[in-house]
């Protein structure tokens, strides 16, 4: 390596922890340094930097960062820290950049992290050029071609083996698991696992045009419940529930919960982790089989830190190798066209390393960055769809078939009607999007 230059490349993460992080830290580390530069890893994502802070940052060298690729977590930490709220956060980010004598920085994060690094390269305008690494587990980030930000495959791979353990424990024991997969505004992470495992049946927000009301789940929930007694005698299964069902619930309707506490992040998020679905889930479907003289056993689980920071698999440990030599490119040694971007996302297209400008990742109607969604009219959906067991609408005409439902809907204590049952999951099968 020849000597340093005056100009380092800095790193930074933000955001929750994905597997893959500490690979994308190896490969533009050791790329830069191969290239004559120095590199400083920047601790906590933006949260001293906002502060005008210098002190908390390490230069990085080959022998410390050769083999991390192979762990999971960061040895860089990383944080919510949001400076896009206050003009003066910014100008201190940036202010500290300059001082640490960074001219290339590398963010590592989500939408929320891509945002700020878009402020960022906008407030420093051109003396600073920043290229977004994207990482997130809930792959929610506009990236081309269908290719996944990185740790969605580590994670979706660590989830389906979970969920595939609790279907054999499900099965032995004769009961149902309510399994909450997290994922803040899509649920490709719920349908991606759900689907491999095969479990009985998925339910994302995507699949609803507006609001989800908490007894409109239920309702999926107990639909599909009664679904798999009446035709297939069976009293076990696995309901995977996208954590992102949240924030499409009225903060009324949650506040009112005994135990339940909404809070934010700093990018003004509710924090869902810290109300558990499943569990309100389980607790409504089990009253109303109870209000009606029936035993129903229901685990509630929420899958999702255990997944965050697991060592990631081969294929996201090659994917941040080539992300991280990509970013190291745009910033160190740009093609012609991108010589005069202040910032870009690097992704991978049709095996090719690409570049988007921020200015086309975002949202015109909110300024922030686009969110990608499932979309419910495509083969993935439709397919996994097929292999759920979820009350559909020739289930409520066929006569033969909503007399066998709603001869499973009744004990002893209560006898429903098959014109009972249609009203009551009528709404079930012609108001949700994904309804087939």
């Amino acid at each position: 390596m020849s000597g340093a230059r005056s100009e380092r490349v800095g790193i930074l993460v933000g955001g929750g922890p994905a597997p893959g992080i500490n690979g994308v830290i190896s490969a533009v580390t050791l790329e830069a340094r191969n290239r004559g530069y120095e590199v400083v890893g920047i601790y906590d994502g933006f949260a001293w930097l906002m502060k005008g802070e210098t002190s908390r940052v390490r230069l990085l060298d080959h022998d410390e960062v050769s083999r991390i690729h192979f762990q999971g977590g960061s040895i860089l930490n990383t944080s919510r820290a949001n400076p896009t709220r206050r003009p003066e956060d910014l100008e201190r980010v940036v202010a500290a950049l300059e001082a640490l004598g960074v001219r290339h920085l590398v963010t590592i994060g989500g939408d929320d992290t891509m945002y700020a690094a878009h402020c960022v390269a906008r407030q420093a305008a051109g003396r600073i050029r920043v290229c977004h690494v994207p990482k997130t587990i809930d792959n929610d980030l506009p990236l081309p071609g269908d290719m996944p930000t990185f740790g969605f495959e580590t994670a979706r791979q660590l989830i389906f083996e979970l969920l595939r353990n609790l279907m054999e424990d499900s099965r032995t024991t004769n009961r149902w698991y309510f399994v909450v997969v997290m994922g803040r505004s899509a649920g490709h992470l719920a349908l991606q696992s759900g689907m491999a495992a095969g479990v009985t049946t998925i339910i994302l927000p995507e699949e609803f045009p507006d609001v989800v009301h908490l007894e409109t789940l239920a309702d999926v929930l107990e639909g599909a419940i009664l679904k798999r007694r009446a035709f297939w005698q069976r009293r076990d299964g696995v309901a995977v529930i996208a954590e992102g069902l949240l924030e499409r619930i009225p903060e009324g309707e949650l506040s009112g919960i005994e135990g339940v506490r909404l809070t934010r992040d700093e990018y003004g998020h509710l924090r869902l982790a810290e109300m558990d679905l499943a569990h309100i889930l389980k607790t409504i479907v089990e009253r109303r089989f109870a209000a009606r003289g029936d035993a129903l056993t229901i685990v509630h689980k929420t899958i999702g830190y255990e997944v965050r920071s697991a060592p990631p698999i081969a294929f996201d440990c090659q994917y941040v190798k080539t992300l991280g030599y990509g970013a190291v490119e745009f910033l160190l040694n740009p093609a012609p066209e991108h010589r005069g971007w202040p910032g870009a996302l690097v992704c991978v297209v049709s095996g090719q390393l690409r570049y988007l400008p921020f200015e086309e990742l975002m949202d015109p109607a909110t300024g922030r960055t686009r969110i990608r969604v499932v979309d419910v009219t495509a083969p993935m959906y439709r397919i996994a769809r097929e292999y759920m067991i979820r009350l559909e609408r020739e289930d409520l005409e066929d006569e033969r078939r909503l007399t066998e439902l709603a001869r499973a809907a009744s004990t002893k204590q209560y006898a429903m009607t098959p014109e009972e049952f249609r009203r009551r999951f009528q709404h079930v099968v012609t108001d949700l999007v994904g309804g087939m």
